[in-house]
């Protein structure tokens, strides 16, 4: 079988993908308000609830709907589940007993993992050496960028870690499965809103059971500001970029918006509560600009390029890679 050409993103397609890194980086201005006042499962429902309404009102307006077909609402099931519920329990709950930080770092660890499981699944989303050296960069400026120091609690509360680390795993899993919904022809908005509503059905009983929400006082104006954001921003609008960077740049490249969002975040502190940024920030973004300048690679073809000229153009008979195989 011809060898596979990894794809590098276009111009739009990196424009996209620093949009839906603002749109998460801001998510946790919107959370740190709201969990003043609203327990984490309750705050995880209303705000995949109040998306799956915004998307599913906004449907009519872009001529899609929401396929009908059992197959379809299965793998919107097996998204949600991958995309929201797992990870969303797995981090709440290894969130109260390790520091938010090192939450970060761990969960940063998902391009790593989209990269493995993209190569074991698929035949279009090989992994490449400067695509690995590009996370492994990536993740370490993650880590300087949060603290080096709050890697000296990676020997305490393993199985809190371990939660996080399959929260991880399982948005890698969902990335790569996520590649169905352009098979079947649905829309990234009718995926997402798809997504956000199984997510809906399968939390309520969670957030009911855990957080008995009707005992709770009425939340003030500021709380559900920060819901109506987080909702709408930060899932809703989210979610459909999400799915349009999957449908055409893949799911390894999608994921690697997990290293830019601690750098939106931080940014954001700065431009909005004026918090100060320090050396390891600044060093922490230009390693993760390294990496994904490795994992883009246009650098590194120019520089070859200028030092040993310009390849000869392939045959027409050695077209790029197509995936004949079935995704996971």
């Amino acid at each position: 079988m011809p060898r596979s050409v990894p794809h590098t993103l276009s111009a739009p397609e990196w424009a996209m993908l620093l949009a839906l890194s603002v749109l998460w980086g801001g998510s946790f201005f919107f959370t740190g308000i709201a969990l003043q006042a609203l327990p984490p499962f309750t705050l995880v429902v209303l705000r995949v609830g109040v998306a799956a309404l915004v998307l599913n009102l906004a449907l009519p307006l872009t001529g899609s709907r929401l396929p009908r077909t059992r197959a379809v609402w299965t793998a919107f099931a097996g998204m949600g589940l991958l995309n929201n519920v797992l990870p969303f329990c797995l981090i709440v709950w290894g969130q109260t007993h390790i520091a938010s930080g090192l939450a970060a770092i761990l969960n940063a660890t998902t391009p790593l993992f989209a990269v493995a499981v993209a190569h074991l699944s698929t035949s279009d989303e090989r992994m490449t050496g400067n695509r690995l050296a590009g996370v492994l960069v990536g993740l370490g400026g993650v880590a300087v960028m949060i603290g080096p120091a709050l890697l000296t609690a990676l020997g305490t509360n393993v199985l809190a870690q371990i939660a996080v680390l399959a929260a991880a795993l399982s948005y890698a899993v969902a990335g790569v499965f996520g590649r169905r919904f352009k098979q079947m022809g649905v829309p990234p908005v009718a995926t997402a809103a798809g997504q956000v509503t199984a997510s809906t059905l399968l939390l309520l009983p969670i957030a009911l059971v855990v957080d008995r929400p009707w005992t709770l006082a009425m939340p003030g104006l500021p709380v559900w500001g920060a819901v109506l954001g987080i909702a709408t921003l930060s899932t809703a609008l989210a979610y459909v970029l999400y799915f349009r960077i999957l449908a055409t740049a893949g799911a390894t490249n999608l994921l690697l918006v997990t290293f830019l969002i601690p750098v939106s975040a931080i940014l954001l502190g700065t431009l909005v509560l004026g918090e100060r940024l320090d050396f390891r920030h600044y060093l922490g973004m230009a390693l993760i600009g390294c990496g994904l300048a490795a994992i883009d690679g246009r650098l590194l073809r120019r520089d070859r390029l200028s030092r040993f000229g310009r390849p000869q153009p392939s045959k027409p008979s050695d077209p790029p890679g197509v995936d004949l195989g079935r995704d996971i």
